[in-house]
């Protein structure tokens, strides 16, 4: 006779966003999570100073989603007082991790299971890395889903994940991320995830929101925080939509400013609403821009690549534009840059907020079919090969048989030239010259040719020494 008490299970989801907290909520309402004896939210505040900015489990709306779980704990607090985005375990130390944790979380000998964002980079891998023994399901709330891994993850991790939860936004566009070790991509049900963010709008403290009728909602993002663009150049992409809100006839603009962004941009804004006769409100408050769509249903979004552009047409059908978004094709860098899958994304499916006819001709509608549309489904795959070819490299075909044929005047803007030469893909260099990199005698002078390059270079550097040691001689 075995007495022995059956063994518990806990689920350990892990959180850095309100967003992600949310997907993780619908995902639970739509029972894609199997019963557990324990359900943990593991809060992680990722920003540059985590001190200085709110956890998004003392955020406004967070106690409507706090129910679905038996605790919330702090990453934070976890392993303070190091920062979460830069901490990684030493694999030596990850036995005696896993039992401090085991301690520290009352998790007992519970089997372990763990739903995390952003598998390929820190914290998220940390956590993996820490209970090697736990199956691993991945959510995704962002447009980054739909492009490569962005690491070579370790087999060791890959292997165990076994599903990609991912929101609809991009309807009939497939995910890559993760595909390479197999992992299979699953909706959380649209219905579902606008039911929560409709709780959260209901829960969420409005009173300051401006009693505006159908304004133009702009969307900030703090790209010089990234070295994507300088802070003058994301000032002028700010003032650009205001400018353009106004062109479109609209006379009251609503600016939502990334919550790190320095005061100063609004400053700006301000002046130049005032030059165009708009009215302008500036929010300080942390509210979802899902909230804002729910309460003050905007005429139009505006913004450059936030996923929320997405949100807003996919889940709201409201009408959207973009903008910057080419001169950050230019230059994101390295090209494997991971912003590039969804920048590619909304340039290719959302109209240029400075061409007025094309705004006002897009429907919400046009996304979908433009997404459904075999040319994006072709035009990712090439970009995500050209991106991870080393991770990627049954793409080679697809991304080879658009290259040969989708390359136009536009199109060109989503490739580098020298991006293509590395890896010998068409468009590298002129069609009568194509036959070069498959060209066996080419190759080989070419290899000829570096090497007395590095030699030459050699001697240079040793002549160059040797005159040197003869100066101070």
């Amino acid at each position: 006779m075995n007495d022995q008490a059956p063994r518990g299970k806990t689920q350990i989801f892990f959180a850095s966003t309100l967003y992600g907290a949310a997907t993780l909520a619908a995902a639970l309402d739509a029972d894609c999570f199997e019963p557990a004896t324990r359900r943990v939210l593991l809060v992680s505040n990722n920003a540059t100073t985590p001190e200085t900015t709110p956890s998004l489990d003392s955020m406004p709306g967070f106690d409507r989603l706090r129910g679905r779980f038996d605790d919330v704990l702090s990453w934070n607090e976890t392993i303070s007082p190091f920062h979460p985005g830069g901490w990684v375990p030493r694999q030596d130390d990850a036995p005696l991790w896993e039992r401090h944790l085991r301690l520290l979380w009352d998790l007992g000998d519970d089997a372990v299971e763990l739903v995390v964002e952003s598998i390929q980079v820190q914290p998220a891998l940390a956590l993996a890395q820490l209970f090697p023994g736990a199956p691993i399901d991945v959510y995704a709330d962002g447009l980054m889903s739909y492009g490569p891994t962005r690491n070579k993850l370790d087999p060791l991790v890959g292997t165990r994940i076994r599903r990609l939860l991912h929101l609809d936004l991009v309807p009939g566009l497939r995910p890559l991320l993760l595909t390479e070790f197999g992992v299979e991509p699953e909706i959380v049900p649209t219905e579902v995830f606008t039911r929560v963010l409709a709780d959260l709008a209901r829960a969420a403290d409005t009173a300051d929101l401006p009693d505006l009728e159908s304004p133009a909602l702009l969307l900030g993002q703090y790209m010089s925080s990234l070295g994507i663009l300088t802070s003058e150049e994301e000032e002028r992409l700010h003032v650009t939509m205001v400018r353009s809100a106004a062109r479109l006839g609209h006379t009251s603009v609503v600016f939502k400013p990334h919550p790190t962004a320095p005061a100063r941009w609004s400053r700006m804004l301000e002046k130049e609403a005032g030059e165009l006769g708009v009215e302008l409100t500036v929010l300080d408050s942390p509210l979802l821009a899902e909230v804002l769509y729910q309460r003050m249903r905007p005429a139009i979004v505006i913004g450059c690549f936030s996923t929320a552009l997405l949100t807003a047409s996919a889940l709201y059908g409201l009408p959207v534009a973009r903008t910057g978004t080419a001169l950050l094709l230019e230059r994101l860098a390295p090209y494997q840059n991971s912003n590039r899958v969804p920048v590619t994304i909304v340039d290719a499916l959302l109209p240029e907020v400075t061409d007025p006819a094309a705004v006002r001709d897009w429907e919400p509608s046009t996304a979908e079919r433009n997404a459904a549309d075999d040319g994006l489904t072709g035009l990712l795959k090439a970009v995500g090969y050209a991106m991870q070819a080393q991770i990627y490299p049954d793409l080679r075909p697809a991304a080879e048989r658009y290259l040969s044929t989708g390359l136009d005047a536009h199109t060109w803007r989503y490739f580098k030239r020298r991006r293509l030469t590395s890896l010998a893909l068409p468009g590298a260099i002129p069609s009568q010259l194509a036959f070069l990199p498959r060209n066996a005698t080419v190759r080989r002078m070419a290899r000829r040719a570096r090497a007395v390059q590095r030699r030459i270079a050699r001697k240079k550097a040793a002549i160059a020494k040797s005159g040197k040691k003869a100066a101070f001689g």
